[in-house]
């Protein structure tokens, strides 16, 4: 959260709109890159400011009007396109919107009939703890809405934390959690395992780890994919599952998320597949066999 004088380093890889966003907004605030999920942007203000984020350029520039002056254009675009089945909404923080604004953006969303799935992605949980009040949970539950959770290191899960989080679970609210891989934070074993285990005490699931995405002048907080590749092989098999996220790189230009582990499909030929698990071991499975 604490700028360094490493982000004046500007290197050659670096992007200023790393998940090429700008090119996939039919409105304003509003980006359509797979067939059935539309981002809505609601806010550009945080709790905090994540250095790596990959929004920098519009979060906190004062660039962006609220949603509330851009909802009858999205909400148009959204009627007319009855392919779009999934919304995210983010920022900014949408928590950072008082009740009243949140309800009727929500109820406005809920007014569609082809939406069948609204979520909310937010820091506010882990760094703004107090605003997850009884009211807001009754709200988002009245909504039926999941939560994106954002979580880098095992520290930020104060007893605070806990309770929020324990307070959306009891209310019936699904929690995810997404971490970025962050160069001298969390880039361990040790420390990705214990965030993972926590979360799960919270009863918060681990979902994705993110490559951290080449934002302008985050080369010093960046590491290699191949570390990404041998920290997620290190928890697989070596923990529970539900404690391993899917490691993904959001493609540079606009290619979404794509997954990525180290092989595990050695062969497949004839029918009969080859695959390496967990310790490194081999072992074969057949398709079955048509009868005749």
């Amino acid at each position: 959260m604490i700028p360094r004088q490493e982000e004046l380093i500007v290197s050659s890889t670096d992007l200023v709109d790393p998940c090429g966003e700008d090119s996939d907004t039919p409105v304003p605030g509003l980006v359509h890159r797979y067939p059935d999920r539309v981002l809505l942007l609601a806010l550009d203000s945080c709790a905090a400011y994540c250095r790596y984020c990959t929004r920098s350029r519009l979060v906190s520039q004062g660039e962006m009007h609220p949603v509330t002056r851009r909802l009858d254009a999205i909400i148009a675009y959204l009627e007319e396109h009855t392919e779009v089945r999934d919304v995210l909404i983010s920022g900014g923080d949408p928590l950072l919107m008082s009740d009243e604004p949140l309800d009727n953006l929500l109820r406005r969303l809920r007014g569609i009939p082809h939406l069948e799935f609204i979520r909310i992605g937010s820091r506010v949980p882990s760094f703004l703890p107090q605003r997850i009040t009884p009211e807001l949970v009754v709200l988002l539950r009245k909504h039926r809405v999941w939560l994106s959770l954002h979580f880098c290191h095992v520290r930020e899960l104060t007893p605070e934390v806990a309770q929020a989080c324990d307070r959306l679970a009891d209310g019936g609210i699904p929690l995810g959690s997404q971490t970025v891989l962050l160069k001298g934070v969390n880039d361990s074993e040790e420390a990705l395992k214990n965030l993972f285990h926590g979360l799960l005490k919270l009863r918060v699931r681990p979902y994705y780890l993110y490559q951290c995405d080449p934002v302008v002048g985050t080369a010093h907080l960046r590491t290699s994919v191949q570390t990404g590749i041998d920290l997620i092989s290190k928890l697989r098999g070596h923990t529970t599952g539900y404690a391993v996220p899917t490691y993904v790189i959001d493609a540079p230009g606009g290619g979404g998320k794509v997954p990525i582990q180290a092989e595990t499909l050695v062969a497949y030929e004839n029918g009969t597949a080859t695959v390496r698990n967990w310790a490194g071991k081999t072992y074969t499975y057949a398709d079955p066999v048509e009868a005749i």
